[in-house]
């Protein structure tokens, strides 16, 4: 890396700035990417990796600030438009065509001409010798979709490689792969990097930015919190700088002693997703709040769709007061008695157009059946009531909730929970985006909503919440559920040590 680090940057971007209505993106990011190196772009959701990978790539055009390449500005104005600049991307969504062939997609838009006609044998032979470079030897012929979604990985990149060949961004590659293909993926980035190309790493499997970045940049909330090498950086510093916490002097507030005694409610044994999350045993009392803690990508997510039914389990049982429990679809899930206040509501929780009442009505008007309409007066007082009893500022019912701000969009998709009488309850990211008069709130409503006694799981990047009101709290890391603290030990410290403990220490 010492040549590397005295050499001219490959790629440059200073004092980069994208806003979008409402929102500041990036602020005067910095980014610099030398040739032959593999540079890791981190952050949590919303710290900008994504607006600055679209900056850099043509997908957005920045605010604000300087984009140079091999010591040249310039201004992708388009995606192809970096690639003619030899900037390419490949995500973790392989974005080719399934049904055409590997050498077809391989040369789309630039295939070998004979006679004025596409040359079919010509274009099979020069994708053999491509893809020999990157150590497959597969019949180029059939149709990209009959192989593996590694191989199909390795096509994207050759690809890109070929159309670009000085940048190369890998935006979550590894996501839907196994071990031995992450090797073999890895092994080609290798390869990548002696040739002379910039990478542009982005993942959030810790282990693996240690084992193949030479450089990490960190991001959060749009700024830069800073670049090292990856020799030189400990994975706890690491997560510190990702969520934004300096454990030094930290006050250690302890969680609940509290603990639930009763007969568990929900008991899951073996339970996953193979390529979600790996099979895990979980319990869940009355009244109990179960945190989970873990970087975005982590699992976490992943974790609550499982249960409730959104990605169906291929392993493993499921119980309610020891009775067996099919989770097969969010209907089955419903009809159990749970509720599912996701990550993202505005794409995946509310519908904006449709008003506050509405909203509301909404999970409970799914369990009833759509044949049986809910009266229109009962969708009233209950929305009157939600609206009272959580404090959602709205001038009436029919307001569309979009229109709404975030804290009260939140309290919505409780509402529209809460009103089905669920007895167990997954939030995942409560209090995310919301003001700090609605943070307290939903916190508040929380603690009244153990006191009640419904089993809560609550997903949250604040550490520091997770400790106020969980009684256990899950550790998860790499799509494994790593650790399990209890009490005395449920600490940010702790926390943030399971986050960032490698797959060796766990082993030994």
């Amino acid at each position: 890396m010492d040549a590397v680090a005295v050499s001219p940057p490959l790629l440059c971007a200073e004092a980069v700035s994208k806003s979008f209505p409402g929102t500041i993106a990036l602020d005067r990011v910095d980014f610099t990417l030398h040739a032959g190196e593999v540079h890791a772009l981190l952050g949590e959701n919303g710290a900008g990796k994504s607006t600055l990978i679209k900056c850099l790539t043509g997908a957005y055009r920045r605010d604000a600030g300087d984009i140079r390449l091999e010591g040249q500005s310039i201004d992708p104005r388009n995606t192809l438009d970096a690639q003619r600049y030899g900037i390419g991307t490949v995500y973790q969504e392989v974005n080719l065509l399934p049904k055409m062939s590997v050498a077809e997609n391989l040369f789309l838009g630039h295939q070998p001409m004979r006679f004025g006609m596409v040359s079919g044998r010509r274009m099979n032979r020069q994708a053999r010798e491509t893809l020999a470079q990157y150590g497959l030897a597969i019949d180029v012929s059939r149709s990209l979709d009959s192989y593996s979604v590694a191989v199909q990985q390795v096509v994207a990149i050759a690809r890109a490689v070929m159309l670009s060949g000085k940048v190369l961004v890998l935006d979550e590659p590894t996501a839907s792969l196994d071990s031995h293909e992450v090797h073999m993926l890895f092994d080609i980035v290798r390869s990548l990097k002696h040739r002379g190309l910039g990478i542009v790493f982005i993942s959030h499997f810790l282990d693996q930015v240690f084992e193949i970045s030479d450089r990490i940049t960190v991001l959060r909330n749009g700024r830069l919190v800073g670049t090292k090498p990856t020799a030189d950086l400990d994975r706890v510093e690491l997560v510190n700088m990702m969520l934004g916490r300096d454990l030094e002097g930290e006050t250690r507030t302890t969680g609940r002693k509290d603990l639930p005694t009763a007969e568990p409610r929900l008991a899951f044994r073996g339970f996953g997703r193979k390529g979600r999350i790996t099979p895990f045993d979980l319990e869940i009392r009355p009244g109990e709040v179960v945190g989970m803690a873990g970087l975005l990508g982590s699992g976490r997510t992943e974790t609550a769709e499982t249960l409730f039914g959104l990605t169906p389990h291929d392993s493993g049982t499921a119980a309610q007061d020891g009775r067996p429990l099919r989770l097969a679809s969010p209907r089955d899930a419903i009809a159990a008695g749970f509720g599912f206040s996701p990550e993202d509501r505005k794409s995946d929780g509310i519908i904006a157009d449709l008003s506050v009442r509405e909203n509301i009505a909404l999970a409970l008007q799914a369990r009833m059946g759509w044949a049986r309409r809910l009266p229109l007066r009962q969708q009233n007082a209950m929305a009157e009531d939600f609206i009272r009893r959580l404090d959602i500022r709205t001038p009436d019912a029919d307001k569309p909730v979009g229109l709404l701000s975030g804290g009260n969009q939140q309290k919505v998709m409780l509402a529209r929970w809460l009103a089905t009488n669920p007895v167990f309850l997954i939030l995942d990211e409560p209090t995310r985006g919301i003001d700090v008069g609605a943070h307290a709130e939903i916190i508040r409503l929380i603690e009244e909503l153990c006191a009640g006694g419904m089993s809560l799981l609550v997903i949250s990047s604040e550490l520091d919440e997770l400790v106020a009101y969980s009684h256990r709290v899950v550790v998860v890391r790499d799509r494994q559920h790593v650790a399990e603290l209890v009490g005395e030990d449920i600490t940010t410290g702790n926390m943030v040590e399971a986050i960032a403990a490698s797959q060796v220490e766990d082993a030994a």
